[in-house]
């Protein structure tokens, strides 16, 4: 079953150490939410310090000891999970509730392969767990706190969504700007001069340099000899309509070779092919929305 969260995570805790940490304060107690795969995990560590700040693992301990816990957090994975194990759950669904069951984070995790509580080590570490499951736990510490998280919480996204939006407007309003400029200068410099038939009978050193004065109208020592003082080659100061093109012309390149056509025929219809596609792509207005 494939679903919104895909398969299990692989290498899950590398992304865990990777995510970058957000808090809230919800009355006076600081709670982390992290970000992995586009999905919002929050810590019921931080959220059960509101009840008690000594013991928040036996806390935690204690809810996940009950039926409606161990139910909950089943169904969820069954809905989520494509790598969870079933079985396991149903053993623990039955032991649920009675004065001989315990229950912490690590042994639901590791018996049945659950994704959606997670313990996480280091500075903002502990339990942390899905959204979902988080709020629930917080309406089970306090029905009153629960309400504060999700205020909060909604608080946190909305001040993102803002920030992501202004930051849209902010580079649509400088593309548009610049936008006469660059495309001007785009066609001035990016689409190649067309090759002369005396070009064409030159021999080259090589097959690379063949597509560079194709693109570029010029061979990789040629471009060296007349910047000095630049490091790497000419195929790192590309731009990406330059390397888009390249990337096709190595495959048609190849297929000419294999025809058996000679240097200066191929390096005329390569020639072509650049031009051809540079108008393209400088022109199209895909290209438009990436600038």
């Amino acid at each position: 079953m494939q679903t919104r969260f895909g398969t299990r995570r692989l290498g899950q805790q590398k992304q865990l150490d990777m995510a970058k940490n957000k808090k809230i304060n919800v009355k006076g107690v600081e709670i982390v939410l992290y970000e992995d795969n586009q999905q919002d995990f929050i810590s019921l560590t931080d959220i059960a310090r509101h009840k008690d700040e000594e013991h928040t693992d036996t806390i935690i301990q204690n809810w996940m000891r009950n039926r409606n816990t161990i139910e909950l957090l089943g169904f969820w994975e069954i809905i989520y999970n494509p790598g969870f194990k079933p079985l396991e759950f149903e053993g623990f669904r039955k032991q649920a509730g009675l004065n001989s069951f315990v229950m912490t984070p690590k042994r639901w995790i590791e018996s049945t392969n659950a994704i959606g509580i997670v313990s996480k080590p280091g500075r903002y570490g502990g339990t942390f767990a899905h959204k979902d499951i988080a709020l629930e736990f917080a309406s089970w510490i306090s029905i009153e706190f629960k309400l504060y998280v999700i205020k909060e919480f909604q608080r946190l996204k909305d001040d993102e969504n803002n920030r992501l939006q202004l930051e849209w407007n902010l580079q649509r309003t400088i593309s548009k700007i610049n936008y006469q400029i660059h495309t001007d200068a785009i066609k001035q410099n990016l689409v190649p001069k067309e090759i002369t038939r005396q070009q064409a009978g030159y021999v080259y050193a090589s097959e690379a340099d063949l597509l560079n004065v194709a693109l570029f109208g010029i061979t990789a020592k040629e471009w060296r000899d007349e910047n000095p003082g630049k490091t790497g080659n000419i195929r790192d100061y590309a731009t990406l309509e330059q390397l888009v093109v390249l990337s096709n012309m190595e495959s048609i390149h190849a297929l000419l070779i294999e025809r058996g056509w000679p240097q200066g025929e191929r390096l005329l219809q390569l020639n072509q092919v650049a031009i051809t596609q540079m108008k393209s792509l400088v022109e199209s207005r895909a290209i438009k929305r990436l600038q």
